[in-house]
């Protein structure tokens, strides 16, 4: 193998859930690309590093002064919905249903991986909380991390006497009973409606 491909390969390596295998398959897809569309993809990965910056707000991705979800007018100031990341901002922002603001935190807490409050943009959330905001939907995942930062998020709330809720967790549709993990089938009870 050489120098060049093995660089290339290391580099995907690198990336969040690409393995040695995957990482190989992405180098060679590179190497059968022509020259135009090698440059193409280079400087689309150029552009976006060079472009893409946080909204001064919510901490999502944007690329010109503030983004489309915190410039809408038609959104409510009454709530925001925290999340972990961008790729759940645009799960929830894709249903519809949600007429909110939002804050991304760029993470969770996790000691295992040197991360605490501080790497995370929860300074900026707490700079938001205002007396038109009522009420802060902790939309993290339901990890040990994500309830970590959950728990955490809503001991700093408090004082400020906003309503402070977590998104219900439990049995997806379809799913069976007898297969459900005892925390999954926890969280359903807890958050049992009436019907």
């Amino acid at each position: 193998m050489t120098p060049s491909l093995e660089r290339l390969i290391n580099n995907f390596a690198a990336l969040p859930g690409i393995g040695r295998k995957s990482a190989a398959r992405l180098a060679y897809r590179i190497l059968d690309m022509t020259e135009e569309e090698a440059r193409d993809f280079a400087e689309a990965v150029t552009e976006a590093k060079r472009s893409v910056k946080l909204c001064p707000v919510c901490m999502s991705y944007c690329e010109n002064g503030v983004c489309g979800i915190c410039s809408d007018a038609r959104r409510s100031d009454d709530t925001i919905m925290v999340v972990e990341d961008n790729r759940a901002l645009e799960a929830i922002n894709e249903t519809h249903e949600y007429h909110g603001r939002f804050h991304v935190l760029h993470g969770v807490i996790s000691p295992v991986d040197g991360i605490g409050p501080e790497q995370l943009k929860i300074k900026e959330l707490l700079a938001r909380l205002n007396d038109n905001v009522k009420e802060i939907i902790i939309a993290t995942n339901p990890s040990v991390e994500g309830e970590a930062t959950a728990m955490y998020l809503s001991r700093l709330i408090k004082p400020f006497g906003i309503k402070t809720t977590r998104l219900a967790y439990g049995l997806p549709v379809g799913a069976t009973l007898e297969y459900a993990d005892s925390i999954t089938l926890l969280k359903a009870i807890e958050g049992r409606t009436e019907v």
